[in-house]
């Protein structure tokens, strides 16, 4: 019981619109966990630094014990490929010194984000699909003494932050029923479960707004030619009359 609340870790993910979003993490840890066993929980928040950096995103320390993490990504094939491989720690880019620093320590975590796109000219379709094993999370244990129940020490939470809002599809018994805060959906992930997130939501497409604009200002400036000013095919005929 006098761990409760030990770990805050939420992340979100933060479309501006089809080409530009950030991925944003922000954990906090609370001071009885990080006294009760201080080495092992700061490795692992220097772990997430390094590998945000070598994902070409920022950390920001806060204090010791907080850090709020951001990568930033141009499209959604390119946040689907930094999101799995930065929450997969065993991945094939993990370098020999992260794993000599004690990772394999963690619990093995299996995240798979897919993210499927279909553009319509002025706007794009996005299917996101989220699964997150979560299920050797169940017991916390140290030494081979176990602790407490996780679901008593993490507080897993998992934002999607839209222009037009999101619908959440509920299609499996696994799936997380979310709650809308503000302008984003929240969905609270259970340790200890399999946690299955489908979403779908609509983007502007800058590409097809820009080049719709372009279309636009060009079918303009011929209504204003030939509406407003005087045919040239006229004026030459006229100048023709008066030299003859």
């Amino acid at each position: 019981m006098l761990l409760t609340g030990c770990v805050q870790y939420d992340v979100g993910v933060n479309f501006d619109n089809s080409n530009r979003g950030q991925l944003v993490q922000h954990i906090k840890l609370a001071e009885k966990l990080t006294s009760f066993s201080g080495d092992y929980v700061y490795e692992w928040l220097n772990s997430i630094e390094r590998r945000a950096r070598k994902l070409e995103g920022t950390a920001k320390r806060i204090s010791q014990e907080e850090v709020i993490v951001t990568i930033p990504f141009s499209n959604g094939q390119e946040l689907q490929t930094k999101f799995n491989e930065f929450f997969n720690s065993r991945s094939p880019q993990t370098s020999e010194t992260e794993a000599d620093t004690g990772n394999e320590e963690f619990p093995k975590i299996a995240s798979n984000l897919l993210l499927t796109q279909n553009n319509f000219l002025l706007v794009v379709r996005n299917q996101l699909i989220y699964d997150l094993d979560l299920r050797s999370l169940s017991l916390i244990a140290s030494k081979g003494n176990v602790l407490a129940d996780t679901g008593s020490i993490l507080d897993l939470k998992f934002a999607l932050k839209t222009p037009w809002g999101a619908k959440s599809i509920q299609r499996t018994e696994t799936a997380v029923q979310p709650e809308k805060q503000g302008g984003q959906l929240v969905w609270q992930l259970q340790p200890g479960e399999l946690n299955h997130i489908e979403v779908v939501f609509w983007l502007p497409s800058p590409l097809g707004i820009g080049g719709l604009l372009i279309i636009l200002f060009i079918w303009g400036g011929i209504y204003l030619r030939y509406t407003f000013m005087p045919d040239p095919k006229l004026e030459l005929a006229a100048k023709s009359v008066v030299t003859e």
